[in-house]
């Protein structure tokens, strides 16, 4: 299937209006490295979970590594409670979603500030998810300007204005 920059712009249009409050998409990860990363999450947040290596006990991140599908943050196991943590920078509710293939895994956390999900939006948001993960899965199979373009626009949502 050929990619086509538009389509990931309209994509990620489509989760910031789902996930108001932000999201983290790491998209194909081998080993712990995503090929491109998006975050629209608060950067007070972001800095807060980067400067207190948050990652290591992240329970989204701990589910995603060892399962598929989609699942509510109010149903993980958060002994380091950093989803209570989150919920200081107006993170209150979301979903982490995770999907693989090839030996190749896409995390997704979606958050909401003030209500769970919907069966109905988790289930689009998998559905966007999964077609993210599938029109980026052969980066060789992307020219060279249109993977270029990802790094751009990741960079771009993930810190704007630089």
């Amino acid at each position: 299937m050929a990619f086509r920059q538009f389509e990931i712009s309209e994509t990620l249009g489509q989760l910031n209006s789902i996930a108001p409050a932000g999201y983290a998409l790491g998209i194909h990860i081998e080993y712990t490295t995503p090929k491109f990363m998006f975050q629209t999450y608060p950067k007070d947040w972001l800095d807060y979970y980067s400067r207190n290596g948050l990652l290591m006990s992240d329970p989204m991140v701990a589910w995603a590594f060892q399962t598929e599908g989609a699942k509510r943050w109010s149903d993980l196991d958060d002994p380091a409670e950093v989803m209570t943590k989150a919920a200081e920078y107006g993170l209150k509710y979301g979903v982490v979603i995770s999907t693989e293939s090839n030996d190749s895994r896409t995390i997704c956390g979606f958050a909401n500030a003030d209500r769970e999900f919907t069966d109905e939006e988790i289930a689009t948001l998998e559905t966007l998810v999964t077609q993210i993960h599938d029109n980026t899965a052969d980066t060789a199979q992307l020219d060279a300007q249109t993977v270029e373009q990802l790094k751009k626009m990741s960079i771009m949502v993930t810190h704007p204005g630089t």
